[in-house]
């Protein structure tokens, strides 16, 4: 009964977004990623990303510190937009190319590119959600229709981020922290922060750089899950690329912040030391460093 009745609210949900009738946690999650205090994939559940995205909006804010969404802090993620929008399905999205990804590195280095594998996963990253909440948004609506009219998350009505001065990486929170030059948190995003085996390597770095749709050469002595027998391969570039869509190189040797194929996974499993964030978060924050800039790494 009560997934009935979660169904018909998001049928209904792109008219009751004009006014704001959308499940409570679906519109914070939307409102939080304008604000820039991610969520990570938007999917209309309250879990562990969206509990720290609202800690930290809320502390930057002034507001207690509950991690609930309570009505002070709607009221003051409130920016007069609204929460959904229309998309027509383009001739593009329709086209692709879209592809399997196989599982072993050996497979993906045959590859020409590590394209997305379906529409709804390339509609999912544009809009910062998971495919199973554009379904529930759109039921019946076949996602491979050129002209097919979609309610997605009004993400791109997100306000500019203001500069950011440093970068502080949280362990023990697994968060990304983007701070002005006063140390004020302008933006926070859930991470993934290493693991037992490859701790984030704690301390004061700097970035080297950037690079935007990278190869990935993969060395399977660095990694301790790597499977007998494998050997080094070049990973083509695309968004199931195991580092994403981007990598900001660390000055620590071969660490970095960078996307992910499974966003969904962000702040919840482990990476192999290096920081994990959605492949939409790693490309906003790259276009806040440069070379030089101060990475703290903490716990």
């Amino acid at each position: 009964m009560k997934k009935a009745f979660l169904t018909l609210l998001f049928a209904s949900a792109f008219a009751q977004a004009q006014n704001g009738g959308l499940p409570p946690d679906l519109k914070a999650q939307v409102l939080l990623d304008r604000a820039h205090f991610s969520p990570g994939q938007i999917d209309g559940r309250y879990g562990g990303n969206m509990k720290q995205a609202l800690l930290g909006f809320q502390r930057a804010r002034g507001l207690p510190a509950t991690g609930k969404v309570d009505q002070a802090t709607l009221d003051a993620l409130d920016d007069g937009q609204p929460l959904l929008s229309s998309y027509t399905v383009t001739d593009a999205d329709v086209a692709g190319p879209y592809q399997p990804i196989p599982e072993s590195m050996a497979d993906k280095a045959k590859l020409s590119a590590l394209t997305y594998s379906s529409v709804e996963e390339a509609l999912g990253e544009r809009f910062h959600a998971s495919p199973a909440l554009l379904k529930k948004l759109n039921p019946g609506k076949d996602f491979s229709r050129a002209g097919e009219q979609l309610m997605v998350p009004n993400v791109a009505a997100s306000a500019p981020l203001l500069p950011a001065a440093k970068l502080v990486v949280d362990r023990s929170d697994h968060v990304l922290m983007l701070l002005d030059a006063g140390g004020k948190t302008i933006a926070q995003f859930p991470a993934s922060t290493g693991s037992e085996h490859d701790p984030l390597p704690v301390g004061e770095w700097k970035i080297n750089g950037v690079g935007r749709n990278p190869d990935f050469n993969y060395n399977p002595k660095l990694f301790w899950d790597a499977q007998p027998g494998e050997g080094k391969a070049r990973i083509p570039p695309g968004p199931n690329n195991p580092v994403g869509v981007v990598w900001i190189d660390l000055s620590k040797d071969h660490y970095g912040i960078h996307g992910t194929p499974e966003p969904g996974s962000i702040g919840k499993t482990q990476s192999h030391g290096c920081i994990r964030l959605t492949n939409w978060d790693a490309a906003l924050v790259a276009d806040q460093v440069k070379p030089g800039f101060p990475a703290i790494l903490q716990e």
